[in-house]
């Protein structure tokens, strides 16, 4: 296997392995890290069988910015130059006519331009004879110096040149195409959103976890503004939304808001249909559905998540004069009825969460969601706990929010028997582990995020 640098962009950082892994999967190759998995880093030196594998992980992965046939590394510049010494065959082939030039930068350093030339000329033992082309090259060799992270108290522009942890050489392979994706699926410039909407970046991030490319069937259970889907169906994949809220999904206008915003990524025609029902109450009468279910359960900041019901069970006469009212509202051709909800706690959710897509998922299909906690209270077991047989943790990454956080969890169905369709009413008895640390997640973030003097001001109101 030849060894690739990889160079990140410095956001997510915990996602950029199951990114990595997942997109792998998706096309079918091996993964050697060579034993090192430090995501805190923006290098890492990864094996694959062919440089085609290192391609098609910079135009798919999100969080790859560039990618380099590696050469050598160091923590001086003579190890790097000795180590490159030894890697001359996979470069001598450059060394009689090939168009080339240098690039040297600096992690979280600017390196100044005088000690750039001196760099560049330190490598002259490699006598390069092809023409130096600045602006058109047949290949460039890249030098990456990594300095520690640097607080932000002033400091002299050239502070700590030189002084860096460890500098990489190689051959520029292929820049991280796929992070222009970004820009166009930023929610600012789309013609839908809405204030759960998922920002660009985390919403491709799902996407790659569900593994979505051509002919895939996908379905997002709390659909809202389809920020899910988009990307999802960028990749080819076919969408099926549903939400408790039609309204999410519809917006104004004439044409359904999710429509709208496919129409503007030129992927309307991937958007199955968007249906208005619970989950806990769905239509399907079968299961083994689809590829990946993706989504973003709303834990109740800035939209709770509802179920059908009654927050209070009615008694016997007030059922008989509800069901009255409705027949006479029928009767006069009123057709409009919305049926109560009630909350649907967050550690309930998402156990049925898990059940629902086992039930609905073909084997080896993939549940990726949110799952929001307190980052002290939170244990592996949490996770585990919401697991059932046939089901396999495939990853679980944490954007830190400080005293909280989400988890994107990726589950697998591993299981091929075929599951009958959960029972929501049936409550599972408390785990002996105790309360997850995102049970209740809601009343947490109210009662214990914000400061006193807010705690007492929205208790007066």
């Amino acid at each position: 296997m030849d060894r690739f640098l990889f160079q990140f962009a410095q956001s997510h950082e915990e996602f950029r392995i199951p990114e990595l892994e997942s997109i792998a999967s998706l096309y079918g190759f091996e993964l050697d890290f060579e034993g090192n998995r430090d995501y805190t880093r923006p290098f890492m030196v990864i094996r694959l069988a062919h440089q085609e594998h290192a391609r098609l992980l910079a135009r798919r992965c999100i969080l790859i910015k560039s990618v380099h046939e590696f050469y050598a590394q160091g923590s001086t510049y003579d190890e790097l130059h000795a180590n490159n010494r030894n890697a001359r065959p996979l470069w001598v082939k450059y060394v009689p006519d090939t168009s080339f030039k240098f690039e040297i930068s600096g992690f979280n350093h600017t390196i100044p331009k005088a000690r750039q030339r001196d760099v560049v000329e330190s490598f002259g033992y490699m006598d390069m004879l092809g023409k130096i082309d600045l602006k058109n090259p047949e290949i460039v060799m890249t030098v990456y110096e990594e300095y520690k992270r640097r607080d932000d108290t002033p400091r002299d522009r050239l502070e700590g040149d030189g002084n860096f942890i460890q500098v990489y050489f190689g051959r520029l392979l292929e820049e991280g195409s796929a992070r222009l994706l970004i820009h166009k699926f930023d929610v600012k410039k789309r013609a839908f959103f809405g204030n759960t909407s998922m920002e660009a970046e985390i919403s491709l991030l799902m996407a790659n976890q569900t593994l979505a490319s051509s002919g895939k069937l996908m379905y997002d259970p709390f659909m809202g503004t389809g920020s899910m889907a988009y990307p999802v169906a960028h990749f080819g994949a076919m969408m099926f939304g549903s939400d408790i809220d039609g309204r999410q999904m519809r917006g104004k206008g004439q044409t359904p808001g999710v429509y709208r915003a496919a129409e503007q990524y030129g992927v309307a025609q991937r958007i199955m249909d968007l249906c208005t029902f619970d989950m806990t109450w769905n239509p399907w009468r079968r299961g083994g559905l689809f590829d990946a279910i993706v989504t973003d359960p709303p834990y109740g900041v800035r939209a709770g998540a509802k179920r059908l019901g009654r927050k209070k069970e009615m008694t016997e006469e007030r059922k008989a004069l509800h069901f009255e009212r409705q027949a006479a509202l029928q009767e006069a051709g009123h057709r409009s009825y919305i049926p109560p909800t009630k909350p649907y706690e967050l550690s309930e959710l998402a156990r049925d969460l898990v059940l629902y897509a086992r039930w609905l998922l073909k084997p080896e299909g993939r549940l990726v969601f949110f799952l929001p906690t307190v980052n002290e209270q939170y244990q592996e077991v949490d996770v585990q706990s919401m697991l059932c047989p046939g089901m396999e943790l495939v990853a679980n990454s944490l954007q830190d929010f400080g005293a909280w956080g989400r988890r994107l969890i990726t589950v697998r169905k591993t299981s091929h028997d075929e599951f009958p369709p959960p029972d929501f009413l049936a409550r599972a008895p408390p785990s002996d582990a105790g309360a997850p640390a995102h049970k209740d997640f809601r009343e947490k973030y109210f009662e214990g995020f914000k400061k006193g003097d807010e705690k007492s001001a929205s208790s007066k109101t």
